[in-house]
C-alpha cells in the first residue's frame, strides 16, 4: 500500500524539479558568484596588506632563526606582501568562497542533500586552519632545516625575500588545501558518488596518487617535502573512510 508524501515534501521536491535555467542565466549566475568571491578575497587582502610586513618578519624569524633575507629588486618586498595578503584573503574568506560555490551548484542537488552539505562550511574552515598550523609548527621548520643543512654544506646561504616567501606561502596554501580531503570525500559520499567500501578498496591507488601529487606539488623537489605532503593526505584519507562509514549509518535512517 502506497503512502502519500507530506505536502511540504511534495512542494520542496516540486520546486527542486523546476529549478532549470537557460545557459545564459547560468553564466550570469557564475559571474555574480565569481564577483562576490573576488571582492571578498580582495577586501580581506587589502585589510591584511598593512600588517603583512610584521607577519612576514615574524615568519622569517620563526623559520630562519636570524638568517638575513635580501631584496634583489625594489619591488620584491611589496610582491611578497601582496602574495601573503592574497593567501590570507583566500583562507579567511574560505567560508564565503565555499558558500558561493555551493550556491552555484545547489539547484542541481536534491533538497535533502543540500541541508546536509550546509554543515560542511564551518568544518572546512577549521580544517584549513588546522592545515596551516600543521604546516607552521611541523612541516615548514623541518623542510627549511633540511634545506639549510644541504646549503650550508656547499655554500653560504643568501636568500631573496621574494622567492623565500613564495616557497613558504606555497607550503602554507598547500596544507590548507590538503586538509580539505575529508570534506571532499564526505561530500562525494553524501552525493552517492563513492562510499566507504569503495574508498577502502582504493587505498593503494590513493597512496600512490598522494606520493605522485606530493612530488609534483613540492616546491623544492625535496623527498622530505614530498613525504610531508603525501603522509597527511593519506592519513586524512583513512580518517575520511572511518567518518564516511559512520555517517552512512545515519544517512540510511533519513
Amino acid at each position: 500500500m502506497l503512502t502519500e508524501q507530506p505536502a511540504t515534501v511534495r512542494n520542496e521536491e516540486a520546486a527542486w524539479d523546476q529549478k532549470e535555467m537557460p545557459f545564459t542565466e547560468h553564466l550570469r549566475e557564475l559571474r555574480s558568484r565569481l564577483l562576490i568571491s573576488i571582492c571578498t578575497v580582495g577586501g580581506i587582502a587589502v585589510v591584511m596588506f598593512l600588517p603583512s610586513q610584521f607577519v612576514i618578519r615574524w615568519l622569517i624569524d620563526a623559520y630562519f632563526h636570524g638568517i638575513q633575507l635580501h631584496a634583489f629588486g625594489p619591488a620584491d618586498v611589496i610582491f611578497a606582501e601582496l602574495k601573503f595578503s592574497v593567501l590570507a584573503g583566500i583562507v579567511v574568506g574560505l567560508p564565503v568562497l565555499l558558500y558561493q560555490l555551493w550556491m552555484f551548484v545547489v539547484p542541481a542537488i536534491h533538497p535533502k542533500t543540500r541541508r546536509a552539505v550546509y554543515g560542511f562550511i564551518v568544518p572546512s574552515f577549521l580544517l584549513a586552519l588546522t592545515g596551516l598550523a600543521f604546516a607552521h609548527f611541523i612541516v615548514i621548520p623541518r623542510v627549511i632545516n633540511a634545506l639549510l643543512g644541504i646549503t650550508n654544506a656547499v655554500a653560504q646561504p643568501t636568500f631573496g625575500v621574494g622567492e623565500t616567501m613564495t616557497f613558504v606561502l606555497i607550503l602554507l596554501g598547500l596544507f590548507a588545501l590538503i586538509f580539505q580531503t575529508p570534506i571532499v570525500l564526505v561530500a562525494l559520499a553524501r552525493l552517492g558518488i563513492v562510499d566507504a567500501n569503495k574508498l577502502a578498496t582504493l587505498r593503494r591507488q590513493a597512496l600512490f596518487g598522494f606520493f605522485v601529487a606530493g612530488g609534483i606539488a613540492a616546491p623544492d623537489g625535496n623527498p622530505l617535502t614530498m613525504a610531508l605532503l603525501a603522509g597527511p593526505m593519506y592519513i586524512l584519507y583513512e580518517a575520511s573512510i572511518w567518518v564516511v562509514r559512520v555517517l552512512e549509518k545515519t544517512w540510511k535512517t533519513e
